[in-house]
């Protein structure tokens, strides 16, 4: 195994990559929730929305803290190391078919595996993690690199993943709170929306884009619909394009 600065020199005389196009692929109820154990009448997951992953196709999927957790397999931190590593990003191995990718500022998640459905893991961290966190990472077979000091820096995360992996197209599935962080930051630029017919109508319930901000943070934010399709079971798929101005 080397370090992705290792395995990076022999991309050292191509072009520089940009960071990947960015697809929010979301199911939600008709009021834009997405915590489907509150939605009435119940969900049906009757395996649209990961055929529409398919089918959309992609290098890899992106989530945060909070979904990542839901994958994990081990129950708690990483024990104490007296290791020491550089922050310098660490692959467990070079190429994919497709990455899992989660944020992870704190180094919170202990994984206790090394990919998800078959897609290997690339953790993103805040450099301010513990090294215990990452020798924890590396026996688990879990890849890395750092995006910011103590909090991620998204752009530069996205910027890093197109530069170290080459990744040209991502899925954004993440909540509320990830999904709106990316749009306020203007990193989303394709909405896949899969709307299921029933209702949450739970105040507060995590929503398809939660910001603190609200509107006001999309300065600038156009929308047009691209695509428009009834699916089987009542579902409806949106697709709208996002263009970004001053």
């Amino acid at each position: 195994m080397r370090s992705a600065h290792e395995a990076g020199r022999r991309t050292k005389t191509k072009e520089h990559r940009m960071r990947p196009y960015v697809i929010c692929h979301i199911v939600s109820s008709v009021d834009g929730r997405i915590l489907p154990d509150r939605w009435h009448p119940p969900f049906q997951d009757d395996g649209t929305y990961d055929r529409l992953h398919d089918e959309i196709g992609s290098d890899a999927w992106l989530v945060g803290r909070v979904t990542g957790q839901e994958f994990a397999q081990r129950d708690t931190p990483y024990p104490p190391s007296q290791a020491s590593y550089p922050r310098q990003p660490w692959l467990a191995q070079e190429q994919a078919e497709a990455w899992a990718v989660v944020l992870d500022a704190q180094g919170k998640i202990a994984w206790g595996r090394g990919e998800i459905g078959g897609d290997p893991l690339l953790v993103v961290l805040a450099q301010a993690v513990p090294d215990s966190h990452l020798a924890g990472l590396r026996a688990d077979g879990v890849s890395y690199m750092f995006a910011g000091e103590r909090k991620i820096d998204l752009a530069a995360a996205l910027a890093a993943l197109g530069d170290q992996l080459g990744l040209r197209r991502m899925l954004l599935e993440g909540g509320g709170a990830i999904n709106g962080a990316m749009l306020a930051a203007g990193l989303v630029d394709e909405l896949s929306l899969v709307i299921a017919p029933s209702v949450d109508g739970t105040p507060g319930s995590a929503a398809v884009f939660d910001m603190a901000g609200g509107p006001g943070a999309l300065p600038g934010a156009q929308m047009a619909l691209a695509h428009c399709e009834a699916l089987e079971g009542g579902h409806v798929w949106l697709r709208y394009r996002l263009t970004w101005g001053a």
